[in-house]
């Protein structure tokens, strides 16, 4: 198969899809569905291409995509860097034995816990968001008699033409410090007036799902400049740069994203001219993929439990998922590879809707899904590339318990998340009253 499937996807005799060597039917009747099914091999190969890709940088896995004490065990066993963008992130981190100097802290309103709570424990790096967090971090080490070690999050003026929820580096962002208006200029100013931080280097990240490598390109060039520039006017030469994430990846057949090497190669040898041009010292790089690590290694499997064509108008599959498991279809006009995976057919295959169960008309998985002909109530179906931004944005719309997930490898399945039961929905519910003895 693969495509925009994970690397050990294939059909077994029966045309049924098995991933890691296991056959997504057997997973199916063990485990239920939905279900999430993470392929190790390609997580940890995905991990890898980075941390070969960008020799001399450090790799740092954007714990948003997904963020499971699990995962967070095997992108730390591969070599890469955490990044939290919460206190619930961080306590995660923290619980998978990830390192506390090996996290680096996101995010564009961290409270006073939670900046606190990344002092405590002693987190590598705080990437600063605004003016506010300046102050606010500064009284927070000072309490602690520390000195927070930080980045300053810059806003570049970069538009990465890529969706308008995913931009993030255009002027108008609500993040960092924009630079066009002369917000990173203060913002260091300010944070040289401060006794309890250090600015160490700054962070700059354009968007996310983006197809070629000139917008990162110019990222660099724009944010080695700004250093450079610093460093004639303030006398301060600052020895670290993250230039974020954000590269691309294959949904459907139609997608064509840049293999992780050459991205690599154009970030790290734009990297090293512009500094030799700017006489500036190579700083230490670090880049932060997320979506690109987690994304393609998994697959959401659903079962087909409603079939109806309606004559003239459209044939509508209702699945026993949907929005709840994956809303980036409804949020941002997504679209993913889809296939009858519980079987194979002969049948040529018909354009239908491929809809979620919970009541709202937005609760849609794929329009248009080219699916056989012969597709019943029953099938097994799955949809390709759902690692990233599913589990981690999923919800209990309709008190739908959460899917579960597991880990696939050479064979051997391995639970990831258990799955919520009825009990769990309610586990946190206070009643208003005691509820009446059944009869």
């Amino acid at each position: 198969m693969p495509g925009p499937w994970p690397l050990t996807a294939e059909r077994d005799a029966r045309g049924a899809l098995t991933i890691g060597g296991v056959a997504v039917t057997d997973l199916a009747r063990e485990h239920g569905t939905p279900l999430w099914i993470v392929d190790e091999h390609d997580l940890r190969q995905r991990c890898q291409r980075y941390v070969t890709g960008f020799p001399g940088v450090d790799v740092v896995y954007a714990s948003k995509a997904w963020c499971t004490v699990g995962l967070l065990q095997l992108v730390d066993q591969e070599g890469l860097l955490v990044d939290v963008a919460s206190g619930g992130e961080l306590h995660t981190a923290l619980v998978a034995g990830v390192a506390p100097e090996r996290l680096v802290f996101h995010g564009n309103n961290k409270s006073i816990e939670e900046l606190d709570r990344a002092l405590e424990v002693g987190v590598g790096r705080i990437v600063v968001d605004s003016f506010d967090e300046l102050h606010r971090l500064d009284r927070l080490a000072a309490a602690r008699g520390t000195v927070a070690p930080i980045w300053l999050r810059i806003t570049p003026g970069i538009d990465a033409h890529t969706h308008d929820y995913v931009r993030t580096g255009h002027d108008d962002a609500k993040f960092g410090f924009t630079l066009s208006l002369g917000l990173a200029d203060e913002a260091l100013s300010t944070a040289r007036e401060l006794a309890h931080v250090e600015v160490l280097g700054i962070h700059a990240h354009i968007g996310s799902q983006i197809f070629g490598t000139d917008p990162f390109i110019a990222n660099a060039e724009v944010t080695l400049d700004l250093m450079a520039r610093w460093r004639e006017e303030h006398g301060i030469v600052l020895t670290e740069l993250n230039l974020g994430g954000g590269m691309g990846i294959r949904y459907t057949h139609e997608d064509h994203p840049v293999e992780v090497a050459r991205y690599g190669d154009a970030v790290v040898r734009t990297v090293e001219e512009r500094c030799v041009a700017l006489g500036y010292p190579r700083p230490r790089l670090l880049v932060e993929p997320g979506r690109a690590i987690v994304g393609p290694s998994t697959i959401t499997l659903y079962e087909v439990g409603t079939v109806k064509p309606l004559p003239g108008l459209t044939t509508w599959v209702s699945v026993d998922g949907g929005m709840s498991d994956n809303i980036r279809p409804a949020l941002y006009d997504a679209e993913h590879e889809i296939a009858l995976v519980g079987r194979g057919s002969e049948v040529p295959p018909r354009a239908v809707t491929v809809v979620g169960k919970h009541c709202e008309s937005g609760d849609l998985v794929r329009d248009h899904a080219p699916l056989p002909g012969d597709l019943a109530v029953g099938d097994l179906i799955a949809v390709a590339a759902t690692g990233a931004y599913t589990a981690s944005m999923s919800s209990r719309y309709n008190q739908l318990p959460r899917p579960a997930a597991v880990l696939v490898r050479e064979g051997e399945v391995r639970e990831l998340v258990r799955r919520e039961s009825f009990d769990d929905l309610v586990r946190l519910d206070v009643p208003l009253f005691a509820r009446e003895a059944q009869a």
